[in-house]
């Protein structure tokens, strides 16, 4: 898991999947697992949640949820701006 303010390959394969079920994003399972009793995971997975790369990230193909975080194509940075779903339907 990340170091400070590295960002490992370790954090990019992992977060997707196990950060998101820490965060209780997948399964309901954060209440199974008893995920309130890492804290050290819970703060890895808030700290890499919290990267504006990611949030970036998380946006990108999203077609569900808060039309702001939905960017169904993404080809240039500006588009983060000017064709989230919001955008594109106001």
């Amino acid at each position: 898991m990340s170091q400070g303010n590295a960002y490992t390959i370790a954090d990019i394969a992992t977060w997707p999947w196990y950060g998101q079920l820490v965060l209780g994003r997948l399964y309901d399972a954060a209440e199974f697992l008893q995920v309130h009793q890492y804290e050290h995971v819970l703060r890895w997975a808030k700290e890499i949640d919290a990267r504006p790369a990611v949030q970036r990230g998380r946006m990108v193909n999203r077609t569900f949820g808060d039309p702001a975080m939905q960017l169904h194509e993404r080809h240039d940075a500006s588009d983060f701006t000017h064709k989230t779903q919001d955008v594109l339907t106001s």
